[in-house]
């Protein structure tokens, strides 16, 4: 299988590449920094692009057996200033729209479309539970995710099949692990804001699998949460944490610390939502890390190995 990716090298884009080479399938990477991902993947075909605007980049998608689509710029790493939050935009809102061009455009067709979204889609709540046929919120990320989506549904064609998938925080080597790790190492660990809000989360190696899954089995269309079936409250994780890594887990992080840093970005870490992948279930997906002890166990315990 022929796979054209955006976001090939980012944190699940990278592990997604290395995961298809290792079945046989042939990526095809969409970047705009082709000296950079030649580096990461010498011997892979790449072609550069614009995501945002229209160009010849659009006729790599012709000839592929399907697109997958993990372009974003990060939404948590800096404050939400008036550019910031449009290039939020932009970069899953217009991306989205060229990817679909393409696709309207190629002769012969990807016969699928995996397309990126996020459990933002729903808004923030310590007591609602929500699954893929749950409401949007009317925050701002619930605003993104529903244009981000709004653009992958306009895939007209009856022959190319459409996943979205919503990511809930992904765990890997890397991310947003990456950065909660250093207190707990120094014995300053602790839940970040209040605990109480909800914190859905999925395995990188979870997600690459959901992701191929979809790519593979024709029968998966529509909306997916990709999270792991066992949401925690952040105080129960940042304990998780702690635990597995022998450290104490009785420091908090005060929410004006996060909301100096970030402002109104900080939402995404102070808020959350508890999201159950209610149709990733019934389609048989089988996860390998249901808990977040399992996740945690074996991210850390890979970590302690390679240092």
């Amino acid at each position: 299988m022929k796979v054209a990716i955006t976001g090939a090298t980012g944190f699940v884009g990278s592990r997604l590449v290395k995961r298809l080479l290792s079945q046989n399938h042939q990526p095809l990477i969409l970047t705009r920094n082709p000296t950079g991902a030649a580096r990461m993947f010498p011997k892979l075909e790449i072609v550069a692009y614009t995501p945002t605007v229209s160009g010849s980049w659009q006729n790599a998608i012709a000839g592929c057996d399907a697109v997958v689509n993990l372009a974003g710029v990060p939404i948590a790493e800096h404050r939400w200033s008036p550019q910031r939050k449009e290039e939020i935009f932009n970069s899953r809102q217009l991306v989205t729209q060229k990817i679909v061009e393409a696709i309207a455009q190629a002769n012969p067709k990807p016969a699928v479309l995996i397309n990126t979204s996020a459990i933002g889609y729903y808004g923030t709540s310590e007591t609602a539970t929500f699954d893929e046929n749950s409401p949007s919120g009317n925050d701002f990320l619930a605003q993104v995710c529903q244009a981000w989506e709004g653009e992958a549904m306009k895939v007209k064609d009856p022959g190319v099949r459409l996943v979205i998938l919503r990511f809930g925080i992904v765990l890997g080597n890397g991310g947003a692990l990456a950065k909660m790790l250093p207190p707990f190492q120094m014995f300053a660990g602790g839940p970040i804001g209040t605990g109480k809000q909800w914190f859905s989360w999925i395995h990188i190696d979870d997600l690459v699998n959901l992701i191929i899954t979809a790519l593979t089995q024709s029968q998966i269309e529509g909306v997916l949460n990709a999270t792991a079936p066992n949401p925690v409250r952040m105080s129960e994780f940042c304990h998780t944490l702690g635990e597995v890594l022998h450290r104490p887990s009785w420091l908090p992080v005060p929410s004006f610390a996060i909301e100096a840093l970030l402002g109104e970005g900080a939402s995404v870490v102070l808020e959350g939502q508890e999201v159950l992948p209610k149709r990733t279930l019934n389609y048989g997906f089988q996860y390998q890390y249901p808990t977040a002890k399992e996740a945690l166990t074996e991210i850390l315990t890979k970590n302690a190995m390679d240092s």
